[in-house]
């Protein structure tokens, strides 16, 4: 299995992170926490449950508020961020859900159109299905437009919760364990989907995971978070080739040798 090779990868940082700090309680969740994801990167954030990485996108994501320090998306400061344009920045950073998050009720492509429903009523109904159609065939799963979520596979609700999350083209995709639950050959499919949505669309992604085979297959780079900070940052490579002490007990749990 070979890494995500090193792409020319963009200075410009749409994701900026300084001296975070969320506590819920005494429960220190993040402390002193620093992270950039840079313009077009695919950046993987690495640490064990419990450890913060989903109250992180929830803060890049303004639904939890940090108790202090700095976050800047796409140029706008989390932390003095009006609510009205806290909701048009949202519009621009694309929430991929553990469980994919779709109506049960309505088919896929009622499911794929409920985003614009909401948000860009100015579409005209041969837009609207020239939209869906394209991020169906994007995923693979045109031939399924109009099958109810419970006929699909996981790995097909999977595939759809992505094409949702794309229908408004955002900026920024943030996958929340995109391979949880899937057996390793639909893994791999979702892995491949990352990097395509990356090629095809150009976006920049934080994807938070446990499987190191999907830290190695889609990242530019990797963040570990440990001990409520991000200590340790690079390629794949540069982090579990290390013989870091830390790192090592987590490659042998996926990979047992």
């Amino acid at each position: 299995m070979e890494s995500k090779p090193k792409t020319d990868l963009s200075t410009e940082k749409v994701i900026e992170i300084r001296n975070l700090n969320k506590a819920f309680g005494d429960y220190r969740v993040l402390e002193s926490a620093s992270l950039d994801l840079h313009k077009g990167e695919n950046l993987v954030v690495l640490g064990k449950s419990g450890t913060g990485k989903s109250v992180l996108i929830k803060i890049i994501v303004g639904l939890l508020s940090p108790d202090s320090g700095h976050v800047n998306v796409l140029g706008q400061s989390i932390e003095t961020i009006s609510y009205a344009d806290l909701l048009e920045l949202r519009l621009r950073v694309g929430f991929s859900f553990q469980n994919s998050a779709l109506y049960d009720s309505m088919t896929v492509r009622d499911n794929l159109e409920f985003p614009l429903v909401r948000n860009r009523r100015d579409m005209g109904r041969k837009e609207v299905d020239a939209l869906v159609e394209e991020m169906l065939e994007a995923v693979g799963l045109l031939q399924a437009i109009n099958q109810m979520p419970s006929e699909l596979s996981g790995g097909q609700r999977k595939r759809i919760g992505i094409a949702r999350t794309l229908m408004l083209k955002p900026e920024i995709m943030l996958y929340d364990e995109p391979t949880a639950g899937l057996d390793p050959i639909t893994s791999k499919e979702i892995n491949k989907l990352i990097n395509d949505v990356q090629a095809r669309y150009h976006t920049s992604a934080i994807i938070i995971t446990h499987d190191l085979t999907c830290a190695k297959e889609v990242g530019n780079r990797v963040a570990m978070l440990v001990e409520r900070r991000f200590d340790r940052q690079g390629t794949f490579d540069d982090i579990f080739n290390a013989g870091d002490a830390q790192a090592q007990p987590f490659f042998d749990y996926n990979f047992i040798r």
